[in-house]
């Protein structure tokens, strides 16, 4: 029985083509003890390697900047600003949302706070200057909640870990500008 052209050009053209892979991935035994080889007689260079997670992450710096000037910009936007137009008092006209969107700002300036703060550990300046404003951030973990009933001293509880922040961001060389975040940065967190 005849064989159709078409399905022996097909067979023909798989059965080149596995040949011609496992040609090119098998390689000689030779070869591949020679690399080895090679590889095993250059001398090691000596230079610092990063032994913890944290020390291994790339464009730390950058991504302190990036995330200490997302906080910034949201603890700006959505909780100093209206509380300078206040707001935040009874009676104030959109009250309700300026406090739902200050809670959520608060909740989303923690999270890019601790997210700077693990960037800064994989840079030994940022690291050194951002040590002693742990427990300021820590602080800032209850305080969307009290935005939230009102409690306008976490305001400037924001406001004064934002701007220490800023300071070691710069005292590091890493100077740090307000970003704004988009509603629905916010709300992922």
């Amino acid at each position: 029985m005849p064989v159709p052209i078409r399905r022996l050009v097909v067979a023909l053209t798989l059965c080149c083509a596995l040949v011609a892979g496992a040609t090119a991935c098998g390689g000689s035994e030779k070869n591949s003890t020679k690399d080895t080889s090679a590889a095993q007689a250059v001398p090691a260079v000596d230079s610092p390697s990063p032994t913890t997670s944290a020390e291994k992450r790339r464009f730390a710096k950058t991504r302190f900047v990036l995330d200490a000037g997302l906080a910034a910009g949201a603890t700006y936007q959505w909780i100093v600003k209206p509380w300078k137009q206040g707001k935040f008092k009874k009676g104030a006209k959109g009250r309700k949302t300026a406090l739902v969107k200050a809670g959520l700002a608060g909740a989303f300036t923690y999270n890019r706070l601790k997210a700077a703060q693990k960037n800064a550990k994989a840079d030994p300046t940022l690291s050194k200057a951002l040590a002693p404003l742990s427990k300021g951030i820590e602080a800032l973990k209850n305080l969307p909640s009290k935005l939230r009933k009102g409690d306008e001293d976490a305001v400037s509880s924001f406001n004064d870990v934002i701007g220490d922040v800023k300071d070691a961001g710069k005292s590091a060389g890493a100077p740090v500008k307000d970003q704004v975040p988009s509603a629905s940065q916010l709300t992922k967190g």
